[in-house]
């Protein structure tokens, strides 16, 4: 039954996934021409950032078709990596000409959203700010955000698992365009610039950059940003969160990166507030972002398998029309030594029906 497939119909499709996250670069340069920004062309370090992302492609291209497991793995991380950071480019990007269309700023509605969830933010800032071993583990926590995905895409890479790699690329580019848009609704200044007065003790890694830049955008004072130096507009839903909560759900199934990643984004978790000024009302709301991206790209998927079914492409798409969401999902991350190929998994639930 499965042994005729020619290809793994359970891996979301990467052209797809390229065509949203190309189409989302070129309406993010359309947003940023209106706002009148631009990316500056002198930049020394966007250049050799240019540079490397030329070379990267050129490998890419001269792997593609691969002929041993090294070549697979290393066409296999370009693509992860490469796309991973193109969203997370056009995200920040994207984040500059949103901030200038957006008005006024929300802090007094998320600030006493945390009185009524008993958050003293102050409390935990002066607490920080007493202690410097503290702040520099915080600190440290709070940069893993670009470690993590970094870790798991070399993983998926090095097993095979192109699969879970694009459910997660998938998921990231969806949280991040729910996230845009719920800023739009709620943009603010974050807690240090609107609670903190006086001598600022400690500055966190995201400083006062809503409070300082976003009036800026607003007045068309900003014409140029670095790719390489782009900071964080977006104070709620918290992107650090929304990350966090995707990287768990992402190294879950994976036994070895299970436990070590949920201590590292737990830790990321716990500086967010202080090191990224973020409400904890900011936080929940990127946790609900991260649970709802993730499912809906899980929901999609399962829609597309089961319209493939519908239509009869193949008798096997049968079989995943009737097995569970979770039980695929389950199916799909299994490790094993070759990655998780269709075959397998085909033949796997067929088992289990006919038990």
């Amino acid at each position: 039954m499965a042994s005729n497939l020619k290809h793994d119909p359970i891996e979301l499709p990467g052209r797809w996934l390229a065509a949203a996250v190309g189409m989302s670069l070129l309406i993010v340069l359309v947003l940023m021409a209106r706002a009148q920004v631009e990316i500056d062309p002198r930049n020394i370090a966007d250049r050799l950032f240019a540079l490397l992302t030329v070379i990267a492609i050129a490998v890419r291209f001269i792997l593609r078709p691969a002929q041993s497991r090294a070549q697979r793995i290393a066409r296999d991380a370009i693509d992860h990596v490469g796309l991973f950071a193109l969203i997370v480019l056009v995200g920040a990007l994207a984040s500059y000409p949103v901030a200038a269309d957006t008005r006024g700023f929300d802090d007094f509605a998320l600030e006493r959203a945390d009185r009524l969830l008993r958050f003293d933010w102050l409390s935990w800032y002066e607490f920080v700010a007493a202690h410097p071993l503290l702040q520099l583990a915080e600190s440290i926590a709070y940069q893993s955000i670009f470690a993590t995905p970094f870790i798991l895409l070399a993983y998926f890479a090095y097993s095979g698992r192109r699969a879970e790699a694009r459910l997660f690329i998938a998921s990231f580019w969806l949280a991040a365009l729910f996230t845009l848009v719920l800023f739009t609704l709620a943009p603010a200044e974050g807690p240090l610039a609107y609670l903190w007065h006086g001598r600022i003790p400690y500055m966190p890694e995201s400083a006062l950059y809503q409070a300082q830049i976003i009036p800026m955008l607003r007045l068309h004072a900003v014409h140029s940003v670095a790719v390489t130096s782009l900071h964080g507009l977006v104070c709620a839903p918290s992107f650090h969160t929304v990350s966090a909560i995707l990287y768990i759900i992402a190294a879950w199934p994976i036994r070895r990166l299970r436990w070590p990643l949920l201590a590292l984004n737990l830790a990321m978790l716990l500086a967010t507030p202080v090191e990224g000024t973020h409400y904890l009302t900011d936080m929940i709301a990127g946790t609900l972002v991260a649970v709802v991206a993730s499912l809906a790209v899980r929901r999609g998927l399962l829609s597309l398998l089961e319209e493939r079914a519908a239509v009869g492409q193949d008798p096997g798409y049968a079989f995943l029309r009737r097995t569970r969401s979770g039980e695929l999902i389950h199916l799909l991350a299994r490790e094993n030594s070759n990655g998780p190929r269709a075959v397998a998994i085909f033949r796997e639930i067929e088992r289990r029906h006919l038990d």
